[in-house]
């Protein structure tokens, strides 16, 4: 059975649904579906223990993140199968997210996403932390012979996660690529939670600075996210955790060059992201 078929073939639909793939993941496999309720989003994808992508946790996360207003509400799930509301809105990009209204309206949401979807969230408590993720990476890579050398990227993280010190939990989205953003003319949106967990705010917020943000951007939005002007101290974790993100990512498509089918060119993601690292790492190194 092919990915539409087995779309297809959902008990959820009314009368015959149309069912057309909706390009941009490099996770899934995504369909857009429209059947005489109207439209829904269909996310095709089992767990991925490479990645600590368990479905589990992400429908929690998702359910979780409606009740708290931030997220469109699952219709209908099923083992490697979500459905989700259609939201007719646009897909943001990092231009976008650099933008100062945009940059406020993604730090608001990132702010509830903190705060409010505890309030919401059923069932075990996920934890992400970006260090254990980079440290089980390397091993992966290892194991499947990967082309890329990790011993100096490696050393790099023990820095980092030395300067991050002790943190504060928040619930963290832990993937806010400008992708990950929709906003429908009225509002902004988050979506995709395979990655949801409990973190420390600074990696989220990291995430989106690496969109491009300046430095007057940056130290705007540390000001308003802890409501006072950021301390050295502050900067010197935030850099740091920032930096940490941008590896993660890196790290991310270096595995997904070994264990991806999908059809994306991850070496050249790969290029991209470790440039974006190199730079951040630079910038914590040399404030």
């Amino acid at each position: 059975m092919t990915p539409t078929d087995r779309v297809k073939a959902l008990p959820i639909w009314r009368g015959t649904p149309q069912v057309a793939p909706l390009p941009g993941g490099i996770t899934n496999q995504n369909f857009v579906v429209t059947d005489a309720r109207g439209k829904s989003v269909v996310r095709i994808g089992g767990d991925i223990p490479v990645h600590h992508i368990f479905r589990a946790t992400e429908l929690a996360a998702s359910r979780a993140a409606h009740a708290a207003g931030i997220s469109p509400a699952v219709r209908y799930h099923a083992d490697g199968v979500l459905v989700i509301d259609f939201i007719t809105a646009r897909t943001l990009t990092a231009a976008d997210l650099c933008d100062d209204a945009q940059l406020d309206a993604a730090l608001d949401i990132i702010t509830r996403t903190h705060r409010d979807i505890p309030r919401h969230l059923r069932g075990p408590a996920p934890l992400f932390w970006v260090f254990h993720t980079l440290r089980d990476y390397a091993a992966t890579l290892r194991d499947g012979g990967s082309r890329h050398l990790t011993d100096d990227l490696l050393a790099d993280a023990a820095e980092l996660e030395a300067e991050v010190g002790p943190v504060d939990l928040v619930f963290g989205h832990n993937d806010l690529l400008p992708a990950n953003f929709l906003h429908d003319g009225t509002r902004m949106w988050l979506i995709d939670w395979e990655y949801a967990g409990f973190n420390s705010s600074l990696f989220d917020l990291g995430a989106i600075a690496n969109a491009g943000l300046t430095h007057a951007q940056e130290s705007r939005m540390l000001r308003t996210y802890f409501n006072r002007p950021p301390s050295a101290a502050l900067w010197h974790r935030y850099r740091a955790m920032k930096a940490a993100s941008a590896l993660r990512e890196a790290m991310w498509s270096m595995v997904q060059e070994v264990h991806s089918d999908l059809p994306v060119d991850f070496a050249a993601y790969t290029t991209t992201n470790l440039a974006t690292y190199r730079a951040a790492f630079d910038a914590f190194r040399h404030p």
